[in-house]
């Protein structure tokens, strides 16, 4: 089979394009052969050596993957060769064939196409544990999504407005921004303005939000403490805007608000019977029309080293996809 190899940290260009035996399943596991794979921003930054998880040489990255079980491992009798699914790998993702733990996967929700299952686990389940069990978004609160036309933010503008809340998105350019109200945000902003935050604070009565959700970190995480409102959560999924910020305790303390970490990787280590909890919530919310992941790009497996870079410059919106045939 093909797959993409990172034999050392390097640029997406860098990646070894060879080809592998067949990987076989162990006991509780399943082989798939993927028909899709989704890219994350994540990937990038593990391909560089950035992210917080660093495989050992050799490694393939992807974490995302829909296709077709054709063997099983001894001990799973959930799954059968033939049974169309999407899957969570710990890696190895960008490959013709998975092997991944039987745990990990799900079936596809009916209606969804191989793109669509790809691209849904990583940022429905992220932005569902940050919204629903982090921040305890209710009804009528007032939701900031940061990079609203990324993966992340088409999933938490989704759920947010599936749980109630009314939501600002932010994005940096027109097209962007009418993807994000495309994706159900009332209202839409440009966060490259200054006056962002001056319009959230009149958009709210000048209360400012309750739930800030804020995949970006550096200067953005900054201003939104400006517009966080008295007993507000600000919710820190990751840090794609380059600098890790940090804040005063005092600022804190002053406004009552809460600076929520969110991190599913180690949360679904603690509790791995979330990751099917999740997703059944997930999946009700796709028959109920509420969720719907958008997929703006594809290219074929082989390509993955151009697709990471459209991704790198921001010329992705919602989620790319790798198509494996």
């Amino acid at each position: 089979m093909h797959a993409w190899q990172v034999h050392e940290f390097c640029e997406p260009e860098g990646m070894r394009w060879v080809e592998l035996d067949v990987p076989e399943p162990g006991p509780g596991q399943v082989r798939i052969h993927n028909r899709a794979a989704a890219l994350n921003f994540f990937d990038i930054l593990q391909v560089q050596g950035k992210y917080q998880v660093k495989p050992p040489f050799p490694f393939t990255p992807g974490a995302e993957i829909a296709g077709v079980i054709d063997t099983v491992g001894e001990g799973v009798t959930a799954w059968q060769p033939g049974d169309n699914v999407l899957g969570i790998p710990e890696g190895s993702g960008f490959a013709e064939q998975t092997v991944l733990d039987a745990s990990k996967v799900f079936r596809i929700p009916q209606g969804m196409d191989w793109a669509q299952a790809a691209a849904l686990p990583l940022v429905y389940h992220t932005s569902y544990l940050a919204l629903r069990d982090r921040a305890q978004l209710r009804a009528g609160e007032w939701l900031i999504v940061h990079a609203g036309a990324s993966g992340t933010g088409m999933a938490a503008i989704q759920l947010g407005k599936a749980f109630g809340a009314r939501v600002i998105a932010t994005a940096g350019s027109t097209e962007k921004l009418e993807f994000a109200r495309r994706q159900g945000a009332d209202y839409a902003l440009d966060y490259r303005e200054d006056s962002w935050v001056d319009e959230v604070k009149r958009l709210t009565g000048g209360r400012g939000a309750d739930v800030i959700y804020d995949p970006i970190g550096g200067d953005i995480f900054d201003l939104s403490l400006k517009c966080l409102a008295l007993a507000g959560r600000l919710l820190v999924i990751g840090f794609a805007g380059g600098r890790i910020p940090s804040i005063a305790a005092n600022r804190i303390l002053l406004k009552n608000i809460s600076i929520v970490g969110v991190y599913w990787g180690g949360l679904i280590k603690a509790d791995p019977g979330y990751l099917a909890r999740t997703q059944q919530a997930i999946e009700t919310l796709w028959d109920e029309g509420k969720v719907r992941p958008e997929v703006s790009a594809t290219w074929p497996l082989s390509k993955l080293p151009y697709a990471m870079r459209a991704l790198q410059e921001r010329r992705v919106t919602g989620k790319a996809v790798l198509l494996t045939g």
